[in-house]
């Protein structure tokens, strides 16, 4: 049995996950107040995703007092993939001026995640 924390809304609920071994693909999800923290849970032990977090460099950020802008996923990131989605992050720079919400990086690896600026700067 696996405990988890339901992260969807503030509400918490504390989530109680049991794999049956008889079945291939049968989880029981017990302690959920809403069906959204069922889905929540069946998503985080077969598929866990995160929004990343990271920085991404300014070109000619020597020349500015701020040399790193932060960044988001604009959408979770499967987790055995963030390692080569922040290699790519810091390994992009960007031109300023730059406003929250433009996108740094589109569509990466092929699919729908856009990394994009949480901070506007000039």
């Amino acid at each position: 049995m696996r405990n988890l924390t339901c992260i969807v809304c503030p509400i918490g609920c504390s989530l109680d996950v049991e794999e049956d071994a008889s079945a291939t693909d049968s989880l029981s999800v017990t302690g959920n107040r809403c069906p959204r923290g069922e889905v929540y849970a069946r998503e985080e032990i077969r598929a866990p995703k995160r929004v990343v977090t990271a920085t991404c460099r300014i070109e000619g950020g020597a020349e500015h007092s701020v040399r790193r802008i932060p960044v988001k996923t604009s959408s979770p990131c499967p987790r055995e993939k963030i390692p080569a989605l922040l290699r790519d992050i810091y390994e992009t720079a960007v031109s300023l001026p730059i406003k929250a919400g433009d996108v740094v990086l589109a569509g990466w690896n092929g699919g729908e995640i856009n990394v994009v600026a949480t901070r506007t700067l000039d």
